[in-house]
């Protein structure tokens, strides 16, 4: 019987799998169909297929993990103590109303303030990433890494949420990176992390995120051997409120750049 209190993270990350198929299988039934949207307070979207999403995640982690908290995009934190799920039952909400593909259940687990397990399933794309704490990180099945590009001029990035940048400090640090990189690019959600996770993107950068957006997304991009802070360097953490991802050598001159400007 595993310790449900500090689970291993082996047995974990299958409770965490499971969970995400049975979202996946929730959301597809909703894809692409005549969805009731509704507003939250913040004026971001939301529909049943969010709820229930959501609702079926927590019965599969409170099932094996009953003295764990969570903490959900739709449904708030239940509980407290060492060991927190992290939810975002359908990332990307705006993607799934008007039926593209550019969404995902996000799932991960953060034991004593750090992010140890994430799980991201794109079922619209029939992908999913997942990474534990020092096993490296996976698409389906195959071990991925991200790259060694140490040059900007070589580098391919995505932006997300280009209102945000603009409309802050560091619209003309962008700009330098939109005239020197050799592409730039704006995927949005979890599809730029994948790619950056398996070496076909070097970097990712946002500026308008949360926890619940990017918790499984930063295991993932670690275990792949890429770098992932806020924009101004510092770790990830329940207060994140934006994203530079990129290959180690590459990230630190990013962060130079910005600090210079």
């Amino acid at each position: 019987m595993p310790d449900r209190s500090k689970p291993d993270l082996s047995h974990a990350l299958s409770v965490a799998r499971r969970a995400a198929q049975a979202a996946d299988t929730v959301a597809m039934e909703y894809f692409r169909t005549d969805l009731a949207v509704e507003r939250k307070a913040d004026a971001s979207p939301v529909t049943e297929a969010d709820r229930r999403c959501e609702q079926v995640i927590r019965e599969h982690l409170l099932a094996e993990f009953p003295d764990h908290a969570i903490f959900g995009e739709e449904y708030g934190q239940r509980g407290d103590g060492d060991c927190l799920w992290l939810v975002d039952p359908i990332d990307g909400t705006r993607s799934f109303i008007r039926g593209l593909p550019f969404w995902s259940v996000q799932i991960a687990l953060m034991i004593e303030g750090e992010l140890v397990l994430g799980v991201s399933s794109a079922p619209a794309f029939g992908e999913t990433a997942w990474a534990v704490r020092g096993e490296g990180a996976w698409i389906d099945g195959r071990r991925v890494s991200a790259t060694s590009i140490d040059r900007l001029e070589e580098a391919d990035v995505s932006f997300g949420n280009l209102r945000s940048l603009a409309a802050g400090p560091g619209w003309d640090w962008a700009g330098q990176i939109v005239a020197r990189a050799a592409r730039s690019r704006g995927y949005g959600d979890f599809y730029s992390y994948h790619r950056l996770a398996e070496g076909s993107q070097d970097v990712v950068i946002e500026s308008d995120v949360n926890i619940l957006d990017i918790a499984a997304l930063t295991v993932i991009v670690r275990e792949a051997g890429a770098r992932i802070t806020d924009l101004d360097g510092g770790e990830i953490g329940l207060d994140t409120g934006s994203v530079l991802a990129a290959p180690a050598s590459l990230h630190r001159q990013l962060l130079s750049l910005r600090h210079d400007r």
